[in-house]
C-alpha cells in the first residue's frame, strides 16, 4: 500500500453500516468513513474527496472528510463563519453555550471546531461574543 496518513483519496460510498460508511478508496483499497465524523449527510454511490485518517493492522483505511492538521482546519471553519456572519447581517446567534447540535445543523461543524475557530477570530478582533451570539467586528 502506498499510502499513509494525510494523503488525499477519492472515495465512493458503497455501504451504510452501524457504525458509517464502507467506501472504496482510490478504487483499489477499502476504507470506514465514521457517522460521528460526519458533518455532510452522504448517499451510497456518492463520490467524495477524504483524507487517510488511519491505517489499520488489517490493511483497511479510516478516512475523514476533512483535511488533518489543525491549522488547515481552524482556518478553513474561520472562513465558514465569517461567510455565515455576512450572510445573516453580520451577525449569527451562536456561541460557546450553544447547542453542539445547533452548530452541525447552522456551520456543519463539531462544538469543538467552532469554538476554536471563534477563539481565532475574537483574538484576531474580526467579531465579538456575547451571550447573544457573535457579531462581526469590535
Amino acid at each position: 500500500m502506498d499510502l499513509k496518513v494525510g494523503d488525499k483519496v477519492d472515495l465512493i460510498v458503497v455501504r451504510n453500516s452501524a457504525i458509517g460508511f464502507t467506501v472504496l478508496v482510490n478504487e483499489e483499497f477499502e476504507g470506514m468513513l465514521y457517522k460521528n465524523e460526519l458533518y455532510q449527510k452522504i448517499a451510497e454511490g456518492e463520490k467524495l474527496v477524504g483524507f487517510v485518517k488511519k491505517i489499520r493492522e488489517d490493511e483497511k483505511l479510516d478516512v475523514t472528510l476533512q483535511a488533518l492538521g489543525f491549522k488547515h482546519t481552524i482556518v478553513k471553519n474561520e472562513i465558514i463563519i465569517l461567510n455565515a456572519l455576512r450572510n445573516n447581517d453580520g451577525e449569527i446567534a451562536l456561541h460557546d453555550k450553544s447547542d453542539p447540535n445547533d452548530i452541525k445543523h447552522q456551520l456543519g461543524m463539531s462544538k469543538k471546531a467552532f469554538k476554536n475557530a471563534i477563539g481565532g477570530l475574537f483574538r484576531q478582533k474580526l467579531i465579538t461574543i456575547s451571550e447573544e451570539g457573535i457579531k462581526l467586528g469590535q
